[in-house]
């Protein structure tokens, strides 16, 4: 899994038939402190994600899975909405 940043939609109005009724979005790979880290993909959003919200992306045939059939020409997909991130909490607290 991904942590990434949405960051736009992408509308496509002639696609493959199995897109048919997916919503695509533009995903920003992100650290846990939100600064950007990786590349930019697009994924089908399974959970409703909105623009600069952060969300967990999977990839390749857990992709698929998240749809409920493999046949889903998809390799990104959005499975969750992050409400908080805690990295390392010894760290952020510095040293005592």
């Amino acid at each position: 899994m991904l942590i990434c940043k949405v960051v736009g939609h992408v509308w496509a109005t002639k696609k493959e038939e199995g897109l048919e009724g997916l919503k695509l979005m533009v995903v920003q790979e992100i650290d846990g402190t939100g600064r950007k880290k990786g590349n930019t993909f697009v994924a089908a959003d399974v959970v409703g994600a909105g623009i600069g919200e952060q969300v967990l992306t999977v990839s390749g045939s857990t992709a698929r899975k998240a749809f409920g059939r493999d046949t889903v020409p998809v390799d990104a997909a959005i499975v969750a909405i992050i409400d908080t991130v805690e990295v390392n909490r010894e760290a952020a607290r510095g040293s005592e």
